[in-house]
């Protein structure tokens, strides 16, 4: 997908389709990674995954992700290497959980700054979109990101105090 050419937008059908979208998308170069989900599941515990979350945050000091999620009860028993990862970058992650007023939203959605994302349309399945270089819908995407993060508090047990 090259970008001189205008937006580029791959159709995703299927949890494979998903999950390799989701890993084109982690590996491109930014400075913002915004996750937004009902949960994450076991292809965050990867080592794939974990190494290209890594890699964003080693490409730059300053890079950040995001996470928000409508429950992170299973982040500590589902997820350790993220765990892992978060105790090592604790400066560059941050993970939240919506409160009542956001659980309305279903359309789980990655973005990294405002260009590139995939978006699902619901979070039981995994038809959806990957797409490069796309600002205009990647500005919204990030405003409604904002809007849920506003609607969040720090998740329970994804601090690295423990407490």
């Amino acid at each position: 997908m090259s970008e001189e050419m205008g937006p580029q937008y791959r159709k995703i059908d299927g949890n494979a389709e998903y999950e390799a979208a989701l890993d084109c998308l982690f590996a491109r170069p930014g400075r913002l990674l915004r996750i937004f989900d009902r949960k994450l599941d076991s292809g965050y515990n990867s080592t794939t995954r974990t190494e290209l979350l890594r890699q964003f945050l080693l490409a730059n000091r300053n890079n950040r992700i995001q996470i928000v999620l409508h429950d992170a009860t299973g982040l500590q028993r589902d997820c350790p290497r993220l765990m892992n990862l978060l105790r090592l970058f604790s400066h560059a992650i941050s993970i939240n959980e919506t409160q009542p007023e956001a659980k309305s939203v279903y359309d789980p959605f990655c973005i990294v700054d405002e260009c590139d994302y995939v978006h699902r349309f619901h979070y039981d399945g995994a038809r959806g979109v990957l797409a490069l270089g796309d600002l205009d819908t990647g500005r919204v995407l990030a405003q409604r990101f904002g809007e849920i993060w506003e609607a969040s508090s720090p998740a329970p047990g994804a601090t690295t105090l423990g407490l």
